[in-house]
């Protein structure tokens, strides 16, 4: 197996990332960004992208914003081929790092409360420190509860 390779990339990395967005997102709940929601977000202040790559194959990006001395994880995606080989992990601990490095000392998340990768943020330090009522709507028109889950950095 190859090893997972992770680089920060700019708007020059949109293309993969888009690909492993428009395949990683369940569609019925309307979770994946656009290239245009992407793009804006990568232009505010304290927002970094993460891409990882399995070979010469895009695996899985993060996109990360701090503020003051919190960052918030906005968007954690794995290509379905390369799911259960270390991938989201390994994001999930490059955040970690360079939210050190920039002097955060917390890192917070909002999930879809019946989503899996719940398990996986637990695993990596991850605690609920709230819930918001219905504030998801899948494109089905039902409602799911978000959890927000914080972590030390």
């Amino acid at each position: 197996m190859s090893a997972i390779v992770i680089e920060e990339v700019g708007i020059d990395g949109i293309d993969p990332v888009m690909a492993v967005m428009n395949g990683a997102f369940d569609p019925g709940y309307g979770e994946a960004w656009t290239e245009a929601q992407l793009l804006s977000m990568m232009t505010m202040p304290g927002t970094w992208l993460s891409l990882a790559r399995i070979g010469d194959s895009p695996a899985g990006f993060a996109l990360n914003r701090l503020i003051a001395d919190e960052a918030e994880l906005l968007l954690l995606a794995v290509a379905p081929e390369s799911r259960r080989q270390g991938v989201a992990m390994a994001l999930i601990e490059r955040s970690l790092q360079l939210l050190r490095f920039r002097n955060g000392t917390r890192l917070h998340l909002e999930v879809r409360h019946n989503n899996p990768a719940i398990e996986l943020y637990k695993k990596a330090g991850f605690i609920p420190i709230g819930r918001r009522p219905g504030y998801y709507r899948g494109k089905d028109g039902q409602v799911h509860d978000a959890l927000t889950l914080s972590c030390p950095a």
